[in-house]
């Protein structure tokens, strides 16, 4: 059996394809297989896929979306550590090398992500923070407080051990674009977190990546911090290293929640949401100005 499954939920990227399955082909450590779903393509990536012949293991199934493609890498791969690699991504040969040692000197961590940078369609880095953040960048160790806040893991840098999928169950299919961070936000109330600070994972960002249709990601945000993230509080209390923190990081995040309410129109539940962040800390004045701006015919500034 392999050591690392490498799992590529394929969709509509034959243009990128070959740059990322030779990035895997180029990795310093080889003890892995490539498990590719295709999720209903219509550009030729099924037919590229199979000129590779038993270089991957390649499954086609009629399209359900990102999640459900995951879970079905998941289910169809056999390796102890699982690697994620989105089919327009690309890795540095030693990414996985370095990934495993970490992982095999900590059984505390359950999954361990890289720095790396944004690139363009031609494979170019992209200067300043082109989707709107930095690259995530994280301590090894108890990051709980930092994924309240936000996601702070970019998926096709993970490495993460099978164990986690079968403890605490697959990635939420109901959600479009922020499963990912609900999925680390899970395994990081139950195990420690690994960075490796080397710019091993590429980013591509081209205008149809998720993050662009921005309806439907604060819906789903709206669901991740309702209904995972503020379900589990009183885990979150006794998993903070810091109680102070923990709480600024839950008032930041019923704070973002107000935000996403109020740009879904949904003001009532907005106004909630900030009067929650302002009992939590009281001096988070952007909360109380945020919630002034929802008796305003305006939306609230992101």
């Amino acid at each position: 059996m392999p050591e690392v499954s490498v799992l590529i939920p394929s969709y509509n990227h034959a243009r990128f394809l070959p740059d990322a399955l030779q990035s895997v082909f180029e990795q310093t450590y080889t003890d892995y297989e490539i498990v590719v779903v295709d999720d209903g393509s219509t550009d030729g990536s099924v037919e590229l896929l199979q000129s590779y012949g038993e270089r991957v293991r390649l499954f086609v199934q009629p399209n359900r979306g990102t999640y459900p493609t995951l879970n079905r890498c998941v289910a169809e791969s056999r390796g102890e550590y699982l690697a994620i690699l989105n089919s327009d991504d690309l890795w540095m040969p030693t990414k996985l090398e370095k990934q495993v040692a970490l992982l095999k000197a900590h059984p505390e961590v359950g999954l361990v992500h890289t720095g790396g940078y944004f690139i363009d369609g031609e494979g170019r880095v992209l200067p300043g923070n082109p989707l709107g953040f930095e690259w995530p960048r994280t301590p090894t160790g108890n990051i709980i407080e930092a994924l309240v806040r936000c996601n702070k893991i970019i998926a096709s840098s993970v490495l993460i051990r099978r164990e986690c999928f079968e403890r605490l169950g697959g990635f939420r299919e109901d959600l479009f674009g922020s499963g990912d961070w609900e999925m680390w936000f899970r395994v990081a109330l139950e195990y420690d977190i690994g960075y490796i600070d080397e710019p091993l994972t590429m980013y591509r960002v081209h205008g149809a990546n998720a993050s662009f249709q921005h309806r439907r990601v604060y819906e789903d945000d709206v669901k991740v911090r309702t209904e995972t993230i503020h379900a589990n509080e009183w885990r979150l209390w006794q998993r903070a290293t810091d109680v102070g923190a923990m709480r600024k990081a839950l008032a930041h995040s019923y704070a973002c929640l107000g935000t996403e309410y109020a740009l879904l129109g949904e003001r009532k539940q907005a106004r909630r949401a900030y009067l929650r962040s302002l009992q939590l800390y009281p001096l988070r004045f952007k909360s109380l100005l945020r919630l002034g701006l929802t008796f305003l015919p305006i939306k609230p500034p992101l």
